[in-house]
Order: structure tokens, then C-alpha cells, then sequence
């Protein structure tokens, strides 16, 4: 840990509040609630404390007692004709694709269970988003329709199709138009069936809708250079970035395969050959990005675009038309020292940016040919498809539309009713289209308004294919029958035009035989079934273009002048908004999984909600409170939202999430936050997510479900953290290296002959994304509690990302010797620290400890030591006393206070009649009353031991991977066999650079960490 530096958690462990001191003189959330645990035996609600084991072992009886009653026997029947594919107690895997990653999908008994990434998969190299792994669970969700609807009320799909047919031939002979609004299509098949379609009705047109779009990006690149694409960034190639409101490792374009880019030049193989990337990251709100930043300067939403004309001039050595004066002391420093550093790395230089203003882009555009990152850093001739949203053509639609000018509209993936900022101009247009057909799977708002609705397979139910980067070709297929009486959309729009073709299977199968296999050197039936084995093709990338300067850079600077003056607010009740995504729910797609409302929020660690994020400073000024509710007025709407206080949050601003306030979801997603679309606005032919507003307190509180502060370490030191120039001076930097810990054996040590499993993980390659929850969530059964649970402390997640927040050390904020807490002047006093603060994410789970405090105070062996080094737990001897939590300095056991799959009160989130489809059958799901914590994955550890003795061989390195570590884009966590040398854990366990977490309690941790490196210049910005 630096010790110029002050860490923590959250501004209650900074402050030392009244009830974070409380809290934390109490080792659990609250006094164990006997009347919760034992209410379904029936048992008087005020059984006391001593009474439990009382209480216990009449469960215990009643339970050996009815083992020994004889029961009628059911016998299972085996299947009368196997599948041939499908072996019971054995896990299948099937290619497919999610949103153009490669993914495997694994089955078991013809159910998907489980989402993994494709080793293969060019965008993310096997990794995976929380969102891919939470999409499995919307499978199995009730909340899907059953059927096709038509007028409100079930109709089978002959009804639909005849009606639909009558309609569009009715559209196009009356000289109607005829509309497809669609998310981006990036699938090949897809896009072929639409323009089949439009062939039939020469009517039609096909518009994309993006409910977060990116037309400014687009827009200014057909201005600049005459290409109208949205670029593929390369930001492995740079060896310096700087981003100016672009979260590219949140929810920017593609976050995964930038993130993989990313830690490519900052994880452990970067820093051995000594070298790594610097990122310097402008921006209002604290993002991912901002906290993984080397240097992070918070500027208003008001002075991005000055930032970029600054930093123009700086570079080029002239001055913009329309150029200001950077009031920001602190940003212009840094934009000085970033252009120096930017034209230092020439050619290997990247310029990004967030705003979706095509004159902002304009101006990153000519940074970019200046620094020749054109053809190196930034690829124009082998472009993304993900984003193709045009925002003025969907206007012009809407147009059209109020105009009586539109008989038909097919909505695909798309849901403006809800996520475009007007909906009373997208009720009034549609309001007057005679046909209107959504494919959305469940009645969303947009269905909610349409004629028909032709529900739409989960993409595990279908077949497909997607191309979400040129040249690179990714194959979906069914893992499972459907569940639900749907059909695909593209089976739908070929059945409705009449193709000669219907059956999408075989439309999709002639396009890749006819087109695309050749791309990959396959053809005929073989390359067919060898795609579906390997789930894609790649192709050589095209040699990039020369590219000239970017033109229109002098009056694109004099708009951006233009823009910002009126996002300046002024007058102490204004405050400037910026609109964001985050990547649990983002655009609101995903309100209806409980996986992802359950999700800490990677920053803020706020789960289902969104708020009004606040720098403290500016709260104070406020007179609010975390938690306090405020209202936000602006463009004719309002939301009431609670606020968060967010170090690092620029003076002045407001950061909102949109993807919340849903209204149509499902029984999850409903009234979760507020809906902060309707603030957006259409000009300059996007829309933009930036405004200013007025805030004012309403007097209400809303206290936020957040989970950083629900555990100490009671002032122990557990981060560590270097800059790359102390690094290169002393790898050990920053470790305990060299530090000694008496260690004591109070008990003989077993040999581990054969495995003795362990953990590394690297703070340089975490990026907090948290993945990895999710991804463990899925494996191991892990129960949602909701928004009420959490706030009482009681989530259940096995492995959790701890963000802590750090500056350097004034004394301001010393909490008073006698009371414990900071008074009111000193945190005042530190209100300007809180501007600057450096972050940190730290992946934390049980740590499997040699010397397990756990395993030494349970009085029932329920947690014992394996002999292969895991901290093992037997749930069936548990009885809950919950010891073992309170002897863990790592609080990572959780207490199962309900039936949480069962308990009818978790309605919402689990218990169904298809939901429980998800569950491992490796794993078992836990019950009331006992603990639980992370097993390293041993389900998968058997399993691969067993695949290796069926084919009698050892094991060889790599080939188990535990859930958290498989789904890791950023390669941050590897788990392995310490007692092989050679393997990739024991030589990360070497490095100089690891440390164990409170390795002085002589605890023996199982699980090495590897100091934080920046490649920092604070230095220079202080």
C-alpha cells in the first residue's frame, strides 16, 4: 500500500459516521431473527436466542424420523429412445453467438445452464460480459409470451400470418409506406431476409434504431473522410490513450474487446517485458474507464468539447476558431501534458470520444490525423457494424408517420415507446399506422401499442448468424427446443413476403454455403457442420487507405464553442446532466433480469436503482444527503431521484443512468428507478444525452441498496499499489517482499502430493467490470434477494469486487480518538480531496487460507481442509451459528437467512415454474439457516479430474477453469495446481509483484494478488 495515500471504501467509512461505527461494532447485519429462520416449522415468533439448538434438533428429528417411515416408491424411467447427443449427468456444449461474440453454451438434458465464452472469439478471447452470462436466465422468464397476439387477446400464428399479408399488400397498393424499425442488425442472414422482404414491398425500408446511438461518430467521419462507418479501434496499438468522455471498458461499443485490448499493453506480460500503456481519461461522471485511468481530471459535461479544441491546439501548434480559455486550472495542465505525451507517441497514439455531437467528433478526427493514428490505432477500412443507428431517419419516420404517410411498421429489437426521449410523439405516430407488428418477446411498451404481436425466439431457440466487426463471421444455433409457442422473426418476414424460402434454418444454411463459408476456406455440407463445431470464420483484414486531414475542423471547433456555452449552467438550482449506460442494465434491455438488477454497480456498488450522482462538495452546497431524493427538471419532464455522493464527480454535474423506470418489463424490471430518457433532445441530427436542469430537495429519503461498506477490515491495510517508475526501480515494490511474518502451527501439516489448488489475481488487469459475479451466480445456484435483502446486508454473492477510493494523505479527515468519528468541520475540510481520488478493484472471495480461521471455531466440522488445499464446506452439517463469519478477517461466508429459491416472498426473482431450469445439477442449491462461500468451482475441478482418468492421462495446466476466471476478459484471474512448477499460477505466483491480503495474521491465504502498477503523472498534475 502507499503510504502517502489514504484508502477507503465509501465516504461512511471516510467520515466514520455514526451508523458506520455502529454497524460495524456488530459483527452481523443485525441479531440473528429466530422468528425468520424457524417461522415455516411452525415455532413461536419470540424463540429466544438459547432456545435454538433446541429448536434444531427437533428439526433434526423430525427429519430422521420420517427417513425412516416407508414411503411409496417412484421409480424413474429411463429414456425409451436416448438422444443420441444427450448422455444424463453429462454436459453438452454447442457453438453460438451473443451480440457477435463466439460463445459455447452448455446443456444439461437438453436445458441451457450455463453461457461461455468461445476460446476462439476474436472480439473478447473467451471472455464474457455480465450481461452474456445473466442472458441464459431470460430463458427461462415467465414473463415471455406464451403465444402470438393480435388485438390485445392470443391468436394462433395462421391468423396472424393471413391478417398481416392482407394488411401489407393493402399498405402497398394504397401507395402506403411500409416500415422496418429495428436495433442495429449486424447479422448477415438477417439483413438478407429484410432485404428480401423490401424486394417483395418496394414499399418498405429498413431503418436502425439505437436507443444509445452513435450517428455522431458516424455522421463526422462521412464529414471528415467521406466514410460513413463507425471506426474499429485498436487500442492494444496505442501505447498512449486519451479518452475525453468514452467509457470503451464500461458500456462504449464494445467494452469486452476493448478491455481485452486494453490489459494487453498493462497486465503482468506487459509489465515483465517493462513496458505499459498510459491512459489519461477527461470526464464528468466517474466511469470504469475513469477509475482504470492512470491520470483522471473530472471536467464539466460543458468543457469535454473545450478539452478536445485544446487539446487540438496544443498538438498542432495553432489555435481553432471559436477557442475559450479552459477555466478548469487543473484539465488545462493536463491537456498540455497529454498532448506532449500524445505527439511523443506518434503513430501509436488514440483520441476518443464520448459525445455523440458530430462536431465533437469532428474535432477527435482531426487529433487523430494529426497523430497518424489512422491505419494503426483507429481502422476505417474494416469497420464495426454494432452501432448503424441513424437518429434523423428514425425522426423522419416519425415524421412520415404523423403525417398518415406509413400503413405498416414492424418493430424488431426495438422499443421507442420507452427509450426514445419523446414518446408522446412515438404514441401520436403510431396512433395513426394501421398495422403495427412488434417481434418483442414479452408485451414491452412498444407491443404494448401495436396490432400484432409475433413473439420473437430466445436467441438460444434460434438459429442465426452475426457479424458484429467486418470481416469476422460468428454462427448461432438452437440449444434447445422453444420453450414457448414462438417463432423467429426472420422465419416471420419470410413467410409474410412470400419467400421461396421460409424455413430460416435452411435460408440460413444456403447463405453461408452460397456466400460466406468460402470467406473462411470452407464449402458444401463439411465446412457447414465444421462451422457449427468451430462457431466461426475469420477473414483477412483489408490493408488500410491513405487518409487525408480531417476537414471541417475549423467550423466543427466554432460549433463545439457554441454547444458548450449553452450547456453551462449557472445559478446555484442548475446543474449540467449527463445521461449514461451502464453495464448491468444499459439501454434497459435487460431490466427484467434479476442477475444484473442484483449486479453493484461497478463505481457507485448500487444495486436496483438509479440516482442522481453528486460530488460531495456540490451536495454540501445542496444541503442534501446520500439518500436524500431530489427532483431534476429540464426539457418538460422531471424524475425524483435519491442521491449518491461520488467522489470524482465533477463540480456542478449530475450523472444519470438511463435503462430504468420501465413500465412494461416483466415483474422484475417494473417501477425499479426512474425512466431519464425523456431527457435527452434531437439537434444538430443527433441526439444528444447532455443538458442542463434544475435540482431541488424534495424532503423525501430513499436510502440506496448499496453493498461496498457491508464489511470492514477494521483499518487493515489490504491494497497495494505503485506508480511504473517505482516499479521499474524495485518490482517487489509495494509488497510485502522482504517483510517478516511470524508464523505459527498450532496443528501438524498434510502433505498435497498430487493438487494443491490456488489463486492468482492481478489488480493491473481487473477492470471492477463485474463479470465475474455473474458468471459465478450462474454456476454455483447463487440466489437473488432483491433491493430490501441488500440494504439489510444480506446478499449472497460468492466472490464480490471491493472499490476502494484513495488520495493523498492531508490528516483533514482523522476520525476523534475517543468517539471514533470525524467531526463535521474536517469532513468539509476534505471536500476538495474528494475531486482527485484514484480508485482501485479488488476481486475478493474466500481465500481458501492453510491456516482457515473458519474451520477452527465451527463446533460441528461442517467447514473443513481438504487434501488438495480447498476450504470445503458440508452444508448438511451446518446448523448456521455463523461462527466461521465471524472469525473470517476476509468476510466472505454468507448466512442463507431464507429459502431463497422457495421462499414465496422471492417471487419476483426466482420462483417459477421455469426458472429453476437454470439451476447446475452439479451444484446444490443451499438452504435456510446455513453458510456458504466460494468452493473454488469443485464441481469443475471433479469433473475435469474424472475426464482426465476416463482418457488416462494427467491433468495438463489450464484445462480447468473456474467460473470467475473463464469469463475474465481482461485474464486478471488463474487458478491452477501450486504444486506444478511449470504451470501458469505457480509462475504468477512468483512474480515480484505478489502479495497476500493480510498475510500478517498468519492465516496462510491461498490466494496471491499482484500490485496495482500506474503509469501515472500526478506528479506533473499536482
Amino acid at each position: 500500500m502507499d503510504s502517502n495515500k489514504k484508502y477507503w471504501k465509501g465516504l461512511e467509512e471516510l467520515n466514520r459516521t455514526p451508523e458506520f461505527v455502529e454497524k460495524n461494532k456488530h459483527e452481523f447485519a443485525e441479531p440473528l431473527p429466530i422468528e425468520e429462520v424457524l417461522s415455516g416449522a411452525g415455532l413461536a415468533s419470540r424463540t429466544p436466542r438459547r432456545d435454538f439448538l433446541k429448536a434444531l434438533g427437533f428439526g433434526v428429528g423430525a427429519v430422521t424420523l420420517a427417513a425412516c417411515q416407508k414411503v411409496p416408491v417412484h421409480k424413474s424411467i429411463p429414456y425409451l429412445i436416448k438422444p443420441e447427443e444427450v448422455t444424463p449427468g453429462v454436459a453438452n456444449y454447442y457453438t453460438s453467438t451473443y451480440n457477435g461474440h463466439a460463445i459455447l453454451v452448455k446443456t444439461r438434458e437438453g436445458r441451457p445452464i450455463k453461457v461461455e465464452g468461445n476460446p476462439g472469439d476474436l472480439l473478447a478471447g473467451g471472455g464474457l460480459s455480465a450481461q452474456a452470462q445473466a442472458s441464459v436466465l431470460d430463458l427461462y422468464d415467465t414473463n415471455r409470451l406464451k403465444d402470438p397476439q393480435m388485438d390485445g387477446g392470443d391468436a394462433g400464428w395462421d391468423a396472424i400470418d393471413s391478417f398481416v399479408k392482407q394488411q401489407l399488400a393493402a399498405a402497398q397498393a394504397g401507395g402506403k409506406k411500409i416500415r422496418i424499425i429495428s436495433s442495429t442488425v449486424h447479422s448477415p442472414s438477417t439483413q438478407a431476409v429484410i432485404n428480401d422482404f423490401v424486394a417483395k414491398y418496394p414499399a418498405a425500408a429498413h431503418i436502425n434504431y439505437d436507443a444509445f446511438s452513435y450517428t455522431g461518430i458516424i455522421q463526422a467521419n462521412q464529414q471528415s473522410f467521406g466514410k460513413a462507418v463507425l471506426p474499429h479501434y485498436n487500442f492494444d496499438k496505442a501505447d498512449v490513450i486519451v479518452s475525453v468522455g468514452a467509457d470503451f471498458l464500461g458500456s462504449w461499443i464494445s467494452g469486452e474487446e476493448f478491455t481485452k485490448q486494453y490489459v494487453s499493453n498493462r497486465g503482468s506480460k506487459a509489465l515483465e517485458s517493462k513496458k505499459m500503456s498510459r491512459h489519461i481519461q477527461f470526464e464528468s461522471g466517474m466511469s470504469i474507464t475513469g477509475t482504470n485511468a492512470d491520470a483522471r481530471i473530472p471536467v464539466k459535461v460543458s468543457e469535454e468539447g473545450l478539452v478536445l479544441i485544446a487539446l487540438y491546439n496544443a498538438i498542432s501548434g495553432t489555435t481553432l476558431p471559436g477557442t475559450k480559455k479552459l477555466e478548469n486550472a487543473k484539465a488545462a495542465t493536463a491537456v498540455t501534458l497529454a498532448a506532449k505525451e500524445l505527439l511523443a507517441a506518434k503513430g501509436k497514439a488514440l483520441v476518443v470520444a464520448g459525445s455523440n455531437e458530430v462536431a465533437n467528433q469532428v474535432v477527435a478526427n482531426a487529433i487523430n490525423t494529426l497523430l497518424g493514428s489512422y491505419g494503426a490505432t483507429i481502422d476505417l477500412d474494416n469497420p464495426s457494424n454494432q452501432y448503424k443507428g441513424n437518429d434523423a431517419q428514425f425522426v423522419a419516420f416519425l415524421n412520415e408517420a404523423k403525417r398518415g404517410e406509413v400503413g405498416a411498421a414492424i418493430f424488431l429489437n426495438a422499443n421507442p415507446a420507452y427509450d426514445y426521449f419523446n414518446t408522446k410523439e412515438v404514441k401520436e405516430a403510431l396512433s395513426k399506422i394501421k398495422l403495427k407488428v412488434s417481434f418483442a418477446g414479452q408485451k414491452d411498451e412498444t407491443a404494448d401499442l401495436c396490432t400484432v404481436i409475433a413473439p420473437n425466439h430466445h436467441y438460444l431457440e434460434s438459429w442465426g448468424d452475426d457479424s458484429a466487426v467486418s470481416g469476422y463471421y460468428t454462427i448461432m444455433q438452437p440449444t434447445i427446443n422453444p420453450v414457448y409457442n414462438t417463432r423467429q422473426a426472420e422465419q416471420s418476414l419470410l413467410i409474410w413476403s412470400e419467400n421461396a424460402t421460409t424455413d430460416y434454418y435452411a435460408y440460413v444454411r444456403n447463405n453461408w454455403i452460397s456466400n460466406l463459408l468460402t470467406l473462411g476456406g470452407l464449402s458444401g455440407q463439411s465446412g457447414w457442420e465444421t462451422l457449427l463445431q468451430t462457431g466461426f470464420v475469420k477473414v483477412a483484414p483489408k490493408a488500410a487507405a491513405p487518409v487525408a486531414n480531417a476537414a471541417n475542423v475549423g467550423a466543427a471547433a466554432q460549433l463545439v464553442a457554441a454547444n458548450s456555452a449553452k450547456l453551462a449552467a449557472s445559478g446555484d438550482d442548475k446543474v449540467e446532466v449527463q445521461l449514461y449506460l451502464n453495464t448491468a442494465i444499459g439501454d434497459g434491455s435487460y431490466a427484467n433480469n434479476p442477475w444484473l438488477q442484483e449486479l453493484p454497480d461497478p463505481v457507485s456498488k448500487v444495486t436496483w436503482d438509479n440516482y442522481a450522482a453528486l460530488a460531495p462538495k456540490h451536495a454540501e452546497k445542496l444541503g442534501v444527503e446520500e439518500g436524500d431524493v431530489v427532483k431534476i427538471e429540464a426539457n418538460g419532464y422531471s424524475v425524483e431521484l435519491p442521491v449518491l455522493l461520488q467522489p470524482g464527480q465533477a463540480q456542478g454535474t449530475v450523472s444519470i443512468a438511463v435503462g430504468y423506470g420501465r413500465t412494461h418489463s416483466g415483474l422484475v424490471g417494473n417501477s425499479v428507478g426512474k425512466n431519464a430518457y425523456p431527457f435527452a433532445s434531437f439537434s444538430n441530427g443527433t441526439v444528444g444525452k447532455t443538458l442542463v436542469a434544475t435540482i431541488s430537495k424534495t424532503g423525501d429519503v430513499s436510502p440506496l441498496a448499496q453493498t461496498q461498506t457491508h464489511h470492514s477490515y477494521e483499518g487493515r491495510d489490504v491494497i497495494r499499489e505503485v506508480s511504473l517508475k517505482e516499479y521499474l526501480k524495485d518490482p517487489a515494490a509495494g509488497t510485502d517482499h522482504g517483510k517478516e511474518h511470524k508464523t505459527y502451527d498450532l496443528w501438524e501439516a498434510h502433505e498435497r502430493p498430487v493438487y494443491d489448488w490456488k489463486m492468482a489475481i492481478d489488480l493491473n488487469a481487473c477492470t471492477g467490470c463485474g463479470a465475474c459475479i455473474v458468471a459465478c451466480s450462474a454456476e454455483n445456484n447463487i440466489p437473488v434477494v432483491g433491493k430490501d435483502e441488500v440494504r439489510r446486508r444480506r446478499e449472497m454473492h460468492w466472490i464480490r469486487i471491493d472499490r476502494y477510493y484513495s488520495y493523498e494523505k492531508n490528516g483533514k479527515a482523522e476520525a476523534d480518538e475517543e468517539t471514533g468519528m470525524v467531526t463535521k468541520e474536517k469532513q468539509i475540510a476534505e471536500l476538495d480531496n474528494l475531486d482527485y481520488v484514484t480508485v482501485v478493484h479488488q476481486p475478493m472471495l474466500c481465500q481458501h487460507c492453510d491456516h482457515a480461521p473458519c474451520e477452527t471455531v465451527c463446533p460441528v466440522l461442517a467447514t473443513v481442509h481438504s487434501s488438495e488445499g480447498l476450504n470445503q464446506m458440508a452444508y448438511n452439517r451446518c446448523v448456521g451459528t455463523r461462527y466461521c463469519a465471524n472469525n473470517c478477517p476476509y468476510k466472505v461466508r454468507r448466512f442463507n437467512w431464507f429459502n431463497y429459491w422457495n421462499d414465496s416472498r422471492f417471487d419476483n426473482y426466482l420462483q417459477n415454474e421455469h426458472t429453476q431450469l437454470v439451476l447446475n445439477p452439479d451444484v446444490t442449491t443451499r438452504f435456510r439457516g446455513v453458510m456458504e462461500k466460494c468452493s473454488m468451482c469443485v464441481q469443475r475441478i471433479q469433473a475435469g479430474k474424472l475426464k482426465a482418468k476416463i482418457e488416462k492421462r494427467p491433468l495438463t495446466d489450464g484445462e480447468i477453469k473456474v467460473a470467475c476466471q473463464q469469463t475474465c476478459t481482461a485474464n486478471a484471474i488463474i487458478f491452477g495446481n501450486a504444486n506444478d512448477p511449470n504451470s501458469e499460477l505457480s509462475k504468477a505466483l512468483k512474480s515480484e509483484r505478489t502479495y497476500y491480503v493480510l498475510q500478517e495474521l498468519n492465516v496462510q491465504p491461498g490466494i496471491g494478488y499482484q500490485v496495482k502498477v500506474r503509469n501515472t503523472i500526478e506528479n506533473e498534475l499536482a
